[in-house]
């Protein structure tokens, strides 16, 4: 009989260790905001999911999360600089805390790291707001090797710091330091030496972050900048297209890539546009304003983009023509993630929470809570910028220092 209970508590754990999903990177895996998750509660209790864990000692900043077994790594501006977290994303226990940059980048809108660190194996890449890059242990924090993207790779400091999450791509980390070297770079993963710079586009960096991208057999990596979207050769930096773009202030969400087609989005009265792919120059599919993106990102769903607008509030678009598909006042300006049909958006200026059906019907709502506690060391400027994650079950959520996590396992 032991025996018996015994292979049957292997074999669940087994399964429980099979079916655990990673979120190596900003975004997700596929850096679309897509949960792994098959199932996600709801409706919501009327207070809102159980609160699982609150994790106090993240310091300030807005970097997002990457989940991957049983580590949960952040960022965020700690006594006298930004450093790399680690915590267990079942217990909000902190695992290890480890010094990356020895200043912290100050700012109105709150000091501190916005990048989203990258886990790649056993080691994790993450980005400064003052673009020191470093690789570091995902056992220990130990660093293994760093890069200043300004003194070493002349790069420039935009107004509100470096804000890419880097990419890992085969044996090469992508990033972006901008200036008269070549707007990309690839280091090796290992040494942190610099393979190339894209020497076909020195454009100035922004903060949105690449995407990787396949058209027509050729893999190529794509970023979005003030004045430019472009693609390059993960394997040599060639600039392979480029094309004109309006972009105004600060251009920060991460563009969308389906079967051929390019979606990018961008605020102060920008806009969007859709680009088709293909062995030549790229075609502009459409172009308007159904969906001005500032903060928070979309997330494209069975043909459906979802997200804020700055004209319009919460909209869904359709992804192959444009259209508007309904518009919704019912909440303030925020970020979205989505699990199993459903869209999580989170209030940027009251900490709301809100579930949604992603439905082209309609705003559907299924629950609400508030985040509670708030950080009191969020400055006037400051927002809740920081994506949903939700994963495995649980909902990761941020307000500078304080990391929450939620149930939301479904039935």
């Amino acid at each position: 009989m032991k025996r018996f209970l015994s292979l049957s508590l292997l074999l669940a754990f087994g399964q429980t260790l099979l079916t655990a999903a990673d979120w190596p990177q900003w975004r997700g895996e596929n850096r679309d905001d897509h949960s792994p998750d098959k199932s996600i509660l709801n409706p919501w209790p009327a207070k809102g999911p159980k609160q699982l864990w609150v994790f106090k000692e993240a310091g300030l900043g807005y970097s997002g999360f990457s989940v991957v077994g049983d580590r949960l790594f952040t960022m965020g501006a700690i006594k006298d600089g930004e450093n790399v977290i680690c915590v267990d994303p079942v217990t909000g226990k902190q695992k290890w805390s480890v010094q990356l940059d020895s200043r912290i980048y100050p700012n109105n809108w709150g000091d501190g790291p916005r990048s989203t660190p990258t886990v790649d194996g056993d080691r994790v890449y993450a980005l400064s707001a003052n673009g020191i890059l470093g690789c570091l242990s995902v056992k220990d924090g130990a660093i293994l090797w760093k890069k200043d993207l300004i003194e070493e790779m002349g790069g420039k400091l935009q107004d509100w710091g470096y804000t890419e999450s880097v990419l890992v791509e085969g044996d090469k980390v992508i990033c972006t330091p901008g200036g008269a070297q070549g707007t990309l770079a690839a280091l090796d993963k290992k040494t942190g030496k610099v393979l190339w710079r894209s020497t076909g586009i020195k454009e100035p960096a922004q903060y949105s972050s690449t995407v990787p991208v396949t058209v027509n057999g050729q893999r190529q990596i794509v970023q979005l900048l003030t004045k430019k979207v472009f693609g390059v050769n993960p394997a040599n930096g060639e600039l392979l297209w480029q094309s004109n773009f309006s972009g105004s202030v600060a251009v920060i969400p991460t563009p969308i890539f389906k079967d051929g087609y390019l979606y990018v989005t961008a605020g102060y009265g920008v806009g969007c546009r859709m680009y088709k792919l293909g062995e030549k120059e790229p075609e502009i599919v459409y172009e308007n304003n159904v969906i001005v993106n500032h903060h928070g990102g979309v997330v494209l769903v069975d043909g459906k983009l979802y997200g804020h607008s700055d004209k319009g509030g919460w909209k869904c678009q359709d992804f192959m023509t444009g259209e508007e598909v309904w518009k919704s006042d019912a909440m303030g300006k925020g970020g979205i993630g989505y699990a199993a049909g459903h869209l999580v958006c989170v209030e940027e200026q009251t900490g709301n929470v809100a579930l949604i059906a992603a439905s082209d019907k309609g705003w559907k709502e299924e629950g609400r809570f508030k985040l509670d506690p708030q950080s009191a060391q969020r400055k006037p400027q400051g927002k809740i910028w920081v994506h949903p994650v939700i994963l495995n079950g649980r909902l990761y959520l941020r307000d500078q220092e304080l990391i929450y996590c939620y149930d939301v396992k479904g039935g």
